[in-house]
């Protein structure tokens, strides 16, 4: 048992500190020098109004780019009620083209059917996909083209922070900075190539259409992970922009939370290999068993590593400040997201955008 406590204790430590690394990296590297590759879409499929969503559109409208872009909204319905802001950001930048349309397809994914017609109006040969809510910063345009001047880069993808006004929001918020961010980094150290966030993903769109087009992720929850995926299988890599994006949790209770949490588990789980492992990255759970079994020393190494990569990953490198707040949590957070995991670890079925899902065993989901 004491070697099998050891073991335990070494081998999440072991990964803090890994992570740890990571971060400093992130957080040492210059920024991206802008080459400007070329004129990009960007593509937003929309539902509804997210919190801070004007703002974060009008911080797209302003970016500086002087090879030229364009600003296409897909909604579902008509009378959305995010179409209104859509057309007073089309007021303010008659300069620019922004546009909307109403998407009559339909897809077990509904964000990548309005993707399709998306990328049938756009113009440019470099695409860009974000959520509605995602608020960005001058030069954000820049820095995550500039990678794609490379030849063997294919996809641009970064990290985000997220803000929330009530405590279950920020819990969350918590959690993104110090855990799941840390995974991201530590992901091309560990050998995994096909990782991307739907914060961001940038890549050409004649790249896309080699692997099949927005069309072959519709049956797929993870459509951002899938995007990734297929554009490295042409042998090409995915680039981690220095770039922080910045979102709105619009979750406000408990309940929400922790069924979003196991959402996001039970969707990893299918997408893509390591699931079983991931134990070894709740230090904090693993911190309680050493003090439980009488090695207290052991805790608090384990517990120095994770308030590390805690505090690197989420205070230098995403610069949140519910991780400024609350990194010494994290070893908190980790007892529930080890809940979490065995909660996600158990059936196939998801609640999605008031739908009820069943994932099936190669990452695809069907109306349960």
């Amino acid at each position: 048992m004491e070697w099998l406590l050891w073991g335990a204790a070494l081998a999440t430590g072991g990964y803090h500190l890994v992570a740890l690394w990571a971060a400093l990296r992130q957080w040492r590297r210059p920024a991206e020098r802008e080459t400007l590759p070329g004129p990009v879409s960007i593509l937003k499929p929309v539902r509804g109004l997210d919190p801070g969503f004007y703002e974060a559109i009008l911080g797209h409208a302003q970016q500086d780019y002087a090879p030229g872009f364009e600003l296409l909204f897909g909604v579902a319905d008509a009378d959305d009620p995010a179409v209104a802001e859509i057309e007073r950001l089309k007021g303010e930048f008659p300069e620019r083209r922004i546009e909307w349309f109403q998407v009559e397809r339909r897809a077990p994914n509904g964000k990548v059917a309005v993707l399709v017609e998306l990328g049938r109006q756009a113009r440019y040969p470099l695409w860009l996909v974000n959520d509605s809510d995602i608020a960005v910063e001058p030069g954000y345009l820049r820095q995550v083209t500039a990678p794609l001047s490379a030849d063997d880069v294919g996809v641009v993808t970064c990290l985000y922070r997220a803000v929330a006004g009530k405590w279950a929001g920020r819990w969350e918020a918590l959690g993104i900075a110090i855990d799941f961010a840390a995974g991201v980094l530590v992901a091309p150290v560990a050998g995994v190539k096909e990782f991307g966030l739907g914060a961001t993903l940038v890549f050409r769109a004649k790249d896309l259409a080699a692997v099949g087009g927005f069309e072959a992720l519709e049956t797929y929850l993870a459509d951002d992970y899938q995007l990734a995926k297929r554009i490295t299988q042409l042998g090409k890599r995915v680039s981690l922009s220095k770039t922080v994006v910045e979102t709105t949790l619009g979750e406000d209770s408990w309940r929400g939370v922790f069924q979003h949490q196991v959402r996001w588990a039970r969707t990893i789980r299918v997408s893509r290999g390591g699931y079983w492992g991931l134990p070894v990255t709740h230090a904090g759970m693993w911190m309680m068993v050493c003090l439980v079994l009488g090695e207290p020393a052991l805790a608090t190494g384990v517990a120095m590593a994770r308030w590390a990569s805690a505090y690197a990953t989420g205070v230098l490198v995403l610069q949140s400040r519910v991780a400024r707040a609350g990194w010494l949590l994290a070893p908190l957070w980790d007892c529930f997201a080890f809940g979490v995991w065995v909660t996600g670890a158990m059936f196939n079925t998801v609640e999605w955008r008031g739908k009820r899902l069943k994932l099936n065993a190669d990452g695809t989901m069907e109306a349960k």
